[in-house]
């Protein structure tokens, strides 16, 4: 599925084609997605789109009237074309601007959502309780130690936990702990204050990393001009079981936790 870095490329790459622009029409060809797409939706027709941000794996547009929240899904993305270009299949959501161009949400497997809210958006509950961004300020090594105190939970499901920081996803989740040294295995509570301010900085790299890049492609993600993202051929333990470290030569091993494929170099993990 789209992950932080995917859902960050997919923001600027539409961004400088809506913010500024007032929507003169919403298309909904299938409000069956996630969530119902509501009625409400149509409150935007009019609304100049003024901001646009995202939140976790959430794109946030909004307008003095309201915001529109939209998230991908497990194979969903966005794109900006001129209308004249023929919708396809999954094309299930689209919003026409002033520009004559139409932002359109394609998602084949219907896991994504367009919704409409008023009020604060980061008070919304898919949105209230979420962790610190993990590339903002407030995701430190002191909070992710304390979010961690005297958990069992291995220490990889841990920062894959929404509450405890968001958008580390599976592939970068292997990843950071490569680059930390840590066994993705260990008890999240006994990894040491040190390793943890190794493990903080490894997570901002490898997002960073990846944003730069234009986000990893495994499957069918493609960035905003439906060119792929080559993060994925920098991947130094993810998908690589049986290959040999980069680092030391060992076998990269794979095991199983929380239900997801782990990646990780039984050599340079402890």
């Amino acid at each position: 599925m789209p992950e932080l870095p995917e859902v960050e490329t997919t923001l600027r790459g539409v961004t400088p084609h809506v913010i500024g622009r007032r929507v003169r029409e919403v298309i909904v060809r299938d409000k069956r997605l996630r969530w119902p797409v509501p009625d409400t939706i149509h409150e935007i027709e009019g609304c100049r789109i003024d901001s646009g941000m995202r939140r976790a794996k959430y794109l946030l547009f909004g307008t003095k009237k309201g915001t529109l929240l939209v998230h991908l899904g497990m194979s969903g993305n966005l794109r900006v074309l001129a209308p004249d270009v023929p919708f396809k299949k999954h094309d299930h959501v689209a919003i026409t601007l002033d520009s004559g161009r139409q932002l359109r949400l394609h998602d084949p497997r219907r896991f994504g959502a367009v919704l409409w809210v008023t009020g604060d958006p980061l008070q919304h509950p898919l949105l209230a309780s979420l962790g610190p961004e993990p590339l903002g300020e407030e995701f430190t090594a002191a909070h992710l130690h304390a979010a961690c105190k005297g958990k069992t939970a291995a220490i990889k499901v841990a920062i894959m936990d929404a509450h405890v920081v968001v958008g580390v996803g599976n592939i970068y989740a292997s990843e950071a702990l490569f680059m930390a040294g840590i066994d993705p295995r260990k008890a999240a509570g006994k990894v040491s204050r040190p390793r943890l301010e190794k493990l903080v900085k490894a997570i901002r790299e490898v997002l960073a990393a990846s944003i730069e890049m234009g986000g990893t492609t495994l499957r069918d993600f493609v960035n905003e001009s439906g060119e792929p993202g080559y993060f994925a051929q920098t991947l130094r333990v993810y998908d690589r079981e049986g290959q040999p470290c980069r680092t030391c030569g060992a076998k990269i091993k794979r095991l199983v936790l929380g239900q997801r494929s782990t990646y990780y170099c039984p050599k340079c993990q402890r």
